[in-house]
């Protein structure tokens, strides 16, 4: 992961970017928006921490989990603007399943950065692919970047869709057309 955030050099660096867009960091308005700005970034920028938890399966559930909508946000790293959307998550379980809510915790941990959105969907993948070592993982981002939204272009709703899967997820082909159906149903 990356280095903490320097709050005081983003503080500094925020004042120095309204000098430069034409604004004074000291008028009434805008005194305290540099360090707000600063903290912001800093919590976006900065996954919360949490331990795996995972359970053997003792029943040998061999059928997908999948947690549909989990709700994902991040900063593009090319315009440092939002992108928001959900994310749906599945797993064919091998020897060990997983706490549910870990695969949320799993994609905020990579969200919390500032990201492309395909690179995003693959480290989510891989993560769970290397950790938790199910027969297969599949991953589904659908979000929509401010990037897109607020300038350049500037169409709203539009959403971009990325996918990543791994073991039988990928080399099966029913197993595939299964994730795809549920991620739809």
């Amino acid at each position: 992961m990356t280095d903490p955030v320097d709050v005081e050099a983003a503080r500094q660096a925020v004042a120095d970017l309204l000098k430069a867009l034409g604004k004074d960091p000291f008028s009434v308005h805008l005194a305290d928006t540099p360090r707000r700005v600063a903290e912001a970034y800093a919590e976006l920028l900065t996954p919360r921490a949490f331990n795996l938890t995972t359970f053997p399966n003792d029943e040998g559930y061999d059928e997908l989990v999948l947690a549909r909508g989990i709700p994902v946000q991040s900063l593009c790293e090319h315009h440092m603007l939002p992108f928001h959307g959900v994310a749906h998550v599945g797993y064919l379980p091998g020897a060990r399943i997983l706490g549910l809510s870990k695969l949320a915790r799993v994609v905020e941990m990579f969200a919390r950065d500032l990201q492309v959105q395909e690179r995003l969907t693959k480290q989510v993948a891989d993560w769970l692919q290397e950790h938790l070592q199910p027969k297969g993982v599949g991953v589904v981002i659908e979000a929509e970047h401010m990037c897109m939204t607020l300038r350049g272009v500037r169409v709203n709703g539009s959403r971009t869709v990325t996918s990543a899967l791994q073991g039988v997820l990928r080399s099966d082909p029913a197993s595939r057309q299964e994730f795809f159906t549920l991620v739809h149903s």
